[in-house]
């Protein structure tokens, strides 16, 4: 004979049911709200080029287009720079309710030997779906390698000997 009283019955039920429903719902949320990709730079000693860092929405998430977004930058490296070392909402070169892409200009010092750099990464942003948001905070390293820089042109007249003139 049972002698669970008849509403405890009925809330133990409800809990079981709600348990069932766990798995469920974690499943979903354990999946990734984002993927980082990078673009790393290639530059010539005493050049300028271009790394990028672009945020992508995934299963069902996207950049929140109100929360700030930003992208802190070091390099330990004296002979590469930046030219900002925190860039904001304002310095995204595209903004999709998907993605978030920041252009990175870098620079290496005239003289500098080759070989890769790296310049290091934090982003923080916010990643929205229908019911929730979730603030991120990203930490990544971008790739820089330096070529040695171009031989100078050699200026002057071309392809004659010199001739005295009395």
């Amino acid at each position: 004979m049972n002698r669970t009283p008849p509403p405890l019955r009925l809330v133990l039920v409800a809990l079981s049911l709600a348990a069932s429903a766990l798995p469920v719902a974690r499943a979903h949320a354990a999946g990734a709200t984002h993927e980082i990709r990078k673009t790393d730079a290639k530059v010539a000693a005493g050049g300028q080029a271009s790394a990028g860092l672009t945020i992508a929405g995934k299963n069902g998430w996207h950049v929140n287009a109100e929360a700030p977004i930003t992208v802190s930058l070091v390099s330990g490296d004296a002979a590469l720079t930046v030219a900002k070392t925190k860039l904001g909402r304002a310095d995204l070169a595209e903004s999709t309710q998907q993605t978030a892409r920041f252009d990175i200009p870098v620079s290496a010092a005239a003289g500098t030997a080759a070989g890769t750099r790296t310049i290091n990464a934090e982003a923080k942003f916010v990643m929205c779906q229908e019911s929730a948001c979730k603030p991120i905070k990203e930490t990544l390293a971008l790739n820089v390698e330096i070529t040695p820089a171009a031989p100078p042109v050699a200026k002057g007249k071309a392809g004659g000997a010199k001739t005295k003139t009395k």
